[in-house]
């Protein structure tokens, strides 16, 4: 039987776990969406809300949770009453806006040929099924 050991031993797929782990919270549409809308300024959860359409109450709110517990956000509690909360970026958080703004970026630039690959797939699995 193998001694217990408090330390983790390491394998060589821990760097891919560490990679899905951040791309599972930043790759979501909500947490991109909201690191981006705290990109310019601190904003308070009603501010959020109106400026990223769909998102429900419930949804912003674990999403803030989740960005928080990350380390990507940090929530401010002002002692106003009632008591008001602003959301801002973390250094972390900041330090992720590069690589988004690309990723956005390139979106944008390819968006049209991913669109017409997409209607190319779609019709070729049609013809392939008629």
């Amino acid at each position: 039987m193998k001694p217990f050991s408090p330390v983790k031993e390491t394998t060589p797929n821990d760097g891919d776990c560490a990679v899905r782990l951040i791309l599972d919270r930043i790759g979501d549409t909500w947490s991109f969406l909201i690191l981006l809308e705290l990109a310019n300024s601190p904003l308070r959860f009603g501010q959020l809300r109106a400026r990223i359409e769909d998102v429900s109450q419930r949804m912003l709110t674990a999403t803030l949770r989740n960005l928080q517990r990350d380390g990507l956000i940090e929530r401010e509690v002002f002692p106003t009453s009632p008591p008001s909360v602003e959301y801002r970026l973390s250094d972390i958080g900041r330090s992720v806006l590069g690589p988004m703004h690309a990723l956005e970026e390139w979106a944008s630039k390819t968006r049209e040929v991913v669109q017409r690959a997409r209607e190319a797939y779609d019709n070729s699995r049609a013809a392939e099924e008629a």
